[in-house]
């Protein structure tokens, strides 16, 4: 590492595609940074698996990362940030950034009568991680919560202002509308696709939280604190993306790309034949994008 910075990549995880808006928020932040991103599309989802197998997925992806060389591990997913982040941070050396946190911590700040609601999956949402973490920030705030596990599909369809997708906002939503609400936590990395029709749906006076750029935002403060971020003269960032399945091209290129908010990098797909599965990469799918 440099003394004036640290020109190794941002690890970046999701069990699918739905952290590139994580990422897309990274470039935004942080545009002399290398990314490299790992989304588990053999094993998605992951809302509706148990604690130990979404950790046990999560740490088998940190460890590649790991072996990337990364500096320090984003979990942009809702659901393995409530299950695995503390396993996470005592297994591996690097700092490991969650959405939890830095979401909950943006929503009191802009809660003052402490009225908070979070959408989410259901593992998230059970899981009451986010009740918790606003718990300790603000004891009095009183949180609403309700599962939306039809939203990640609906946005995977590109039925982003669909009457279809309206009307299950409305459903969903019915709720949380009457509960005079000052902001609303978009649990779920995909949910910030979604989010003109929230606001439409929930009203001008709630103030929607993505935890996606939130934990980009705390990644930035992070490596700053520490002396991480790349160095100014460091080479021209290179991203690269792994996928442990290879969804169908065309749709997962037109979906990520939204996500995304730009072209994608080339995508390697891990070889999962193989233990652990992880192990190989098929050789001449991609290399890094310099940009």
């Amino acid at each position: 590492m440099s003394v004036n910075g640290d020109p190794r990549p941002i690890g970046v995880f999701d069990s699918g595609i739905g952290g590139l808006t994580t990422v897309r928020e990274l470039f935004q932040r942080l545009p002399r940074e290398s990314v490299v991103y790992f989304g588990d599309t053999a094993r998605l989802p992951w809302g509706n698996k148990s604690k130990e197998t979404v950790t046990r997925f999560s740490v088998e992806i940190a460890s590649f990362l790991v072996r990337q060389n990364v500096k320090c591990v984003v979990v942009a997913c809702n659901t393995a940030s409530s299950h695995a982040l503390d396993t996470l941070r005592e297994r591996f050396g690097v700092p490991v950034i969650g959405v939890i946190e830095p979401a909950a911590r943006a929503a009191v700040a802009t809660s003052p009568r402490g009225r908070i609601g979070v959408v989410g999956t259901l593992a998230t949402v059970g899981s009451n991680s986010y009740a918790d973490a606003i718990a300790r920030l603000a004891p009095g705030a009183v949180v609403h919560q309700r599962a939306c596990p039809l939203f990640v599909p609906l946005v995977e369809e590109g039925w982003l202002d669909h009457a279809v997708t309206r009307q299950v906002a409305e459903e969903y939503l019915a709720e949380l509308k009457s509960a005079d609400l000052e902001s609303l936590i978009l649990g779920c990395t995909h949910y910030p696709m979604l989010a003109p029709l929230l606001k439409v749906t929930m009203g001008a006076n709630v103030r929607l939280v993505d935890s996606g750029a939130e934990a980009a935002l705390a990644t930035a403060e992070l490596l700053a604190a520490r002396t991480l971020l790349a160095p100014a003269g460091a080479a021209a960032p290179a991203h690269h993306f792994f996928l442990s399945d290879e969804p169908r091209r065309r749709s997962f290129a037109r979906v990520a790309e939204a996500f995304l908010g730009r072209p994608l990098p080339k995508v390697s797909v891990v070889d999962q034949t193989d233990l652990p599965w992880f192990e190989r990469v098929h050789d001449g799918i991609s290399e890094p994008v310099q940009e």
